[in-house]
């Protein structure tokens, strides 16, 4: 079935995960795997989704712990398990697809990059926009979270990091965007309404100190780019304070192929660029046979 405009529905799967998504495009197309960060949810690709959906079938997760998705008490919030469950997901999809894109943006690249060692056979492309895989890439903003990481999940270290998640979310949007009144409010609104739910601020803080389990994970990720040459392209917010251009430019050590293209943007690139965004991956993947 062909889905001329983005439909949303929940798929529940056999490990018990409720999992809403946004789908658009023929099942026959390509596919692109649209994998969100944080704080943010499948909705950040609302307006990419109807400029890739006449080319690609696309989809699009939400991950347990944002969005609308729904999951047990006993869920446990680590990045092995949110790849686990969207590994489920796409094999328990209608039309599950065999071969993949993965847009990989800020935690979504921790989950994409788990997917595709897992099934590199997999993986079409990559198309990172501000989704690091290289410790140099990980600038100062990071320090209160590599306090936490050295605290061993400490409370005090955890208590430290409240502020961020109750005050933190618009700035993520309107830093380093050269017109912050021309983006749209109801992204970080809604964002922080589903953050601010019962237990959410306790879920984000658990991902935050597994986060550095993906640091010992570069390793592996590295070498299986070196190994593939899978086909890659960095769409980059340059003003992103979170993850710095040095972590777009890193990718060309191990992907010499590898094209940067750098937006006059913040972290969320894709919010007020979306046109330019959908633009360079048309013509990267279409350029790539893809």
């Amino acid at each position: 079935m062909t889905f001329l405009t983005t439909i949303t529905r929940f798929l529940a799967l056999s490990t018990g995960e409720s999992i809403f998504y946004r789908e658009a495009g023929a099942p026959t197309s390509p596919t692109i795997l649209l994998l969100h960060g944080y704080p943010s949810s499948s909705h950040q690709f609302r307006n990419l989704i109807p400029l890739l959906a006449p080319e690609y079938r696309v989809i699009a997760p939400d991950f347990p712990g944002f969005g609308f998705t729904n999951v047990s008490t006993s869920y446990t919030y680590t990045f092995d398990a949110l790849a686990a469950t969207v590994s489920t997901f796409l094999s328990e999809i209608h039309d599950p697809p065999t071969k993949y894109a993965i847009y990989i943006f800020d935690y979504g690249a921790p989950v994409g990059l788990r997917l595709a060692l897992e099934h590199p056979d997999r993986i079409s492309a990559i198309i990172t926009q501000n989704g690091n895989a290289y410790a140099s890439g990980l600038g100062s903003f990071w320090d209160p979270i590599r306090t936490l990481w050295n605290s061993n999940n400490s409370g005090p270290a955890r208590e430290a990091l409240v502020p961020f998640l109750q005050s933190g979310t618009k700035g993520q949007y309107t830093d380093g965007e050269p017109d912050p009144a021309a983006l749209d409010p109801a992204a970080w609104t809604l964002d922080q309404a589903l953050l601010e739910r019962e237990g959410v601020f306790d879920i984000q803080l658990d991902l935050m100190y597994d986060y550095r389990t993906n640091l010992e994970l570069y390793p592996k990720v590295q070498e299986w780019f070196r190994e593939s040459q899978v086909p890659l392209i960095a769409v980059w917010g340059r003003n992103d304070v979170i993850f710095p251009p040095v972590g777009a430019e890193a990718y060309k050590g191990d992907l010499p192929g590898a094209e940067v293209n750098f937006l006059d943007a913040g972290h969320f690139a894709m919010e007020w660029h979306t046109g330019a965004v959908a633009g360079l991956i048309l013509e990267f993947l279409g350029r790539k046979g893809i």
